[in-house]
């Protein structure tokens, strides 16, 4: 049994690239350590993350995103158990806009311009 977890926050700080970069490894590395997958959006300074994985790794995560100071206005849209992942793949998933590219980022889908990719809707509730 696992736990999917889907909120949206606003950015505190400007991100150029280096910083998304630098933003997702972190994630990534502490995803791999707790079992925990998902997908990360951000676009025009907000982010919508969805995280999934064993529930008391998840509420670690969800407490130290509250502890973040680069996120403010933090709003669950959705928690619940579940069965499967939906990100299997993935540790952290990443989807923004193809500029904020940096070679070798890894899980990186670029959004159209009306910010989709496809991955985005997987993150639905």
């Amino acid at each position: 049994m696992f736990e999917r977890l889907v909120y949206h926050s606003k950015a505190t700080q400007e991100f150029g690239s280096l910083g998304l970069f630098k933003l997702l490894t972190e994630a990534q590395l502490r995803n791999e350590q707790l079992q925990i997958t998902g997908h990360l959006l951000f676009l025009n300074g907000e982010f919508t993350q969805c995280l999934e994985g064993p529930p008391a790794h998840i509420e670690q995560v969800w407490q130290s995103i509250h502890r973040d100071p680069r996120h403010c206005e933090v709003q669950i849209l959705a928690r619940h158990r579940t069965d499967e992942r939906r990100f299997a793949e993935w540790s952290m998933a990443f989807s923004t806009h193809s500029s904020f590219y940096v070679h070798g980022m890894r899980g990186f889908f670029p959004v159209d311009d009306a910010g989709e990719s496809p991955l985005v809707s997987m993150c639905s509730i």
